[in-house]
Formats: structure tokens, C-alpha cells, sequence
């Protein structure tokens, strides 16, 4: 790991700091049929964090990998099946919050969600094993797609709990649950005692951006059911930095 050429001390922030420990890709974008490189062990990880330590950059108010298990989706496990149960019982207990997709709530509480009522009793589970926060991002219920959030302000009380429906759009696109783990955070943060407000702006974000990215390939005369599309990140600043509040969420009683 190579030191900072000039800045030995990280300047701290009013707005946090996140150590995201995510896979990367070193050249173009994630979704490829084929990928190189290898699997970091344990001990390569904590030469990283040395290499951190030894530069005073490891102070940070956030981790993100806890926040995103990145288990796998649409029935298929992007991890070894025994990292599951790691997942479960290590991980899990220690997240201040979670956001998993469908396949993934239903791996980490071993309920199948079939229904907006299974949905929030996989929140109450995953409550129940620490997180205080859980937003899973994805629920496809007879054709409909839905995000359920809750949210345990005291553990002697019953979680607040809500839904937003979002629009299907027709194309696939690669590093839509990265995106929204992030975005999450980023407005969590500003709005912590308000996750639905927070998922909100989340939602509404990555929705522009999304029709934003299908409008570029359409117009592009790109077929957008061929292959994934690559987000247009950097077209979208303003929408990630200030999202017009395009999607509420319903509260459930």
C-alpha cells in the first residue's frame, strides 16, 4: 500500500468519514461475464489496515461494508454458501444497520418473503440480532416492486416501519445495490432519526439517475434489454447531491 506523497494526516470532516471495503475493479466497470485478480486473506486485510494506522487515516464514523451484506441477488449466491452463516452471526449483530436485497433478507433470517407482511417480519428478525436500521432495497411481490424499511428507535418498543413502492424500469443495470447502500448512508446520516425521510432521497436519486442512463442508451439507439448498462454517475452529480423528492414513503400503522 503506498503512503500519501505529500499529506501524512487526513483532514477530518463535519459530514463523517466512510472506509468502504468493497471487491474492486481496476479497469472499466463491474458485470462482465469474466474476471482476474485474487482473494484477499485475512492477514492481507490487515496489512491494509496497518498501512492505514501507520498513515493516520484510520479514524471513520462509518463502515460500509457492514451496512451492505453483498451476499448475492435474483437467487444466486455471489459468495461461498459457508460465508452465509458467517454473515449471520458475525456480521449481523454488530451492523448498525443493513441493507439487503430480497434473496439476501431471506438468506440472513431463513424466511422466505412472499408478502409485505413476510417483508417486515424479516425486519423484526434482523432487529432482533442487532441492527436498529434495516432497509431491504428490493422486494418483488406478485409483479410489484417495493423497498420496506423499519427502523427500532428503542428495543422495548416496536420498530416504525414503512414501504415505497418504485416504478419497474426495462433494462438492467450494473451497481444499482452499491449506489443505494451509499446513498442510504450518505442521507441516513444527515437524517438519523428518520429513515424514511433518508430512503426517500435515496430512492429518488437513484431513480433519476436510472432513467437518466436508460435516456442516454435509448437515445444513443442502444437496445437497453441486450446487455447492463453502466450508471451515469457523473451525469447525475446533481441528482445524487440534491434529488428532487419524487417517491414517499407510506407509513405502516
Amino acid at each position: 500500500m503506498a503512503s500519501p506523497p505529500i499529506l501524512s494526516l487526513a483532514l477530518p470532516s463535519n459530514t463523517g468519514r466512510v472506509l468502504s471495503i468493497q471487491s474492486h475493479t481496476v479497469q472499466g466497470y463491474v458485470g462482465y461475464p469474466t474476471f482476474k485478480g485474487q482473494v484477499l486473506n485475512g492477514q492481507q486485510l490487515l496489512d491494509l489496515v496497518e498501512g492505514l494506522e501507520a498513515n493516520n487515516l484510520l479514524y471513520y464514523t462509518h463502515l460500509l461494508t457492514v451496512c451492505d451484506p453483498v451476499m448475492g441477488d435474483e437467487g444466486k449466491l455471489y459468495v461461498p454458501e459457508d460465508l452465509v452463516s458467517v454473515y449471520r452471526e458475525k456480521v449481523v449483530p454488530v451492523a448498525s444497520m443493513l441493507t439487503p436485497n430480497q434473496f439476501e433478507a431471506e438468506l440472513l433470517t431463513k424466511l422466505r418473503i412472499g408478502s409485505e407482511t413476510d417483508g417486515r417480519k424479516a425486519c423484526n428478525i434482523l432487529h432482533a440480532a442487532g441492527p436498529s436500521k434495516v432497509v431491504i432495497t428490493s422486494i418483488n411481490i406478485d409483479g410489484n416492486l417495493l423497498l420496506i424499511g423499519s427502523h427500532q428507535k428503542d428495543k422495548e418498543q416496536a420498530p416504525e416501519q414503512f414501504k415505497i413502492v418504485i416504478p419497474r424500469i426495462p433494462a438492467y443495470f450494473t451497481g444499482t445495490g452499491d449506489l443505494m447502500t451509499a446513498l442510504l448512508l450518505g442521507w441516513s446520516n444527515k437524517y438519523p432519526d428518520n429513515l424514511d425521510k433518508a430512503a426517500e432521497l435515496a430512492v429518488s436519486s437513484l431513480q433519476a439517475l436510472l432513467q437518466r442512463t436508460l435516456n442516454d442508451y435509448t437515445s444513443a439507439g442502444f437496445d437497453s434489454k441486450s446487455s447492463s448498462l453502466e450508471i451515469r454517475l457523473i451525469q447525475s452529480q446533481d441528482d445524487i447531491r440534491q434529488p428532487k423528492l419524487t417517491f414517499k414513503a407510506h407509513k405502516y400503522t
